[in-house]
């Protein structure tokens, strides 16, 4: 049978079946006729799709109001999280330097037999404005997981377990190393020692098996990738966490964060910041470079007007971004995240996956239809 009849029939069944259901802000966008997003409905199921909207209308109190849709949302269906990761643990270490005495985000520190001094509030500026694994790495060590957890939890993200580093050599140690924070002069040193967490026990949901085949250490294994120790960052959560930084006010005070305002506003600002509004200025670091939804495919210089508080995460061929979007000319505002797998020859960490011509085109027009949604809302 022609391939593209089987791709035509399968397109035209899903979208049948999106509008024989209450028609809702998802399933018009994703009922979009354009290419890019009619590429992966044609076969929604094996990319793992997954989505959360919120459109955001002002009380007459001035607060958030918050209208939720989902798609295929499940916090019992694992997808690897990547970078994504690094929104709590940057939001903790933050916190984490809020409330204990003589510390603030502009304290040097210097980590392990290193001499390099680093503060939390750069370490935070790279992880937004380019993802820097060794930024997110350091905050690890300051927190550790079992820290790092527990909090969460305490929260009501109880789903969410960061387990590991990144892009590193035993990134799941249990051991970490000493910091030595510097509030004033040397002899004022604040110091964390003898940090060990426990051991990480694997999580039991659905979907931790991937794939028919997998690469570890150049070796190719013929079985599914198993990631039951690997970080988790559930969609919903990421959606609740995202939501609880720009609006706090609407949630109980029991499940706010201990952040002060002035670090709230900056880890803002640094969510939102281009990487060359970060001092990163090589052509390498365009402004969408770490921002799919509506500009992913794109090298082209973003409108001023756009603001986009985000965090992106792409690796085993898992692609997935949480965002609060902002166009300050037009009044519109919304939060959204989705996530989607492209590993079209079920082969994980061969690095060989689809994101520049499946993935990040199908999240950017994601973005582009919910935006032009929005707009029409306004009008």
């Amino acid at each position: 049978m022609n391939t593209e009849y089987i791709y035509t029939m399968k397109y035209w069944v899903f979208i049948a079946v999106i509008f024989a259901s209450c028609s809702n802000p998802i399933e018009t966008s994703l009922s979009s006729k354009n290419e890019l997003i009619k590429t992966v409905v044609s076969d929604i199921k094996k990319h793992e799709v997954q989505i959360l909207y919120t459109q955001i209308d002002t009380s007459n109190t001035g607060e958030m109001v918050f209208t939720d849709y989902e798609y295929n949302v499940d916090s019992n269906q694992y997808f690897y999280p990547a970078s994504t990761v690094k929104f709590p643990v940057a939001l903790l270490a933050a916190e984490f330097m809020d409330v204990r005495e003589n510390l603030h985000l502009d304290t040097p520190y210097i980590i392990g037999d290193g001499d390099n001094l680093h503060t939390v509030s750069d370490d935070i500026r790279q992880i937004f404005a380019v993802s820097d694994n060794d930024s997110y790495n350091r905050l690890y060590e300051i927190l550790g997981r079992d820290y790092i957890n527990n909090r969460l939890r305490e929260k009501g993200l109880n789903n969410t377990r960061v387990a590991h580093r990144l892009s590193t050599q035993n990134a799941d140690k249990a051991s970490r190393s000493n910091i030595q924070f510097f509030p004033g002069y040397t002899e004022d040193v604040i110091e964390l020692k003898n940090q060990t967490d426990s051991d990480i026990t694997p999580i039991t949901i659905e979907g931790t098996d991937k794939g028919k085949g997998y690469i570890e250490d150049g070796v190719f294994e013929e079985s599914p990738m198993n990631f039951s120790k690997k970080n988790y960052f559930p969609l919903k959560e990421q959606h609740v966490l995202i939501k609880k930084l720009i609006a706090p006010e609407v949630f109980p005070a029991a499940e706010r964060f201990d952040l002060s305002e002035e670090s709230r506003t900056r880890l803002l600002s640094s969510m939102k910041a281009l990487p060359r509004e970060s001092k990163y200025t090589s052509p390498a670091y365009y402004d969408s470079y770490v921002k799919f939804f509506i500009y992913g495919d794109s090298k082209n210089p973003m409108p001023s007007n756009i603001k986009i508080y985000n965090k992106v995460g792409y690796a085993y061929g898992t692609l997935t971004e949480t965002a609060y979007i902002v166009d300050t000319e037009n009044d519109i505002r919304f939060i959204l995240s989705a996530t989607i797998l492209v590993n079209e020859n079920a082969i994980f960490n061969d690095d060989t996956y689809e994101y520049e011509n499946i993935g990040i085109p199908f999240l950017a027009q994601l973005g582009r239809e919910f935006y032009k949604q929005e707009k029409e809302r306004r009008e």
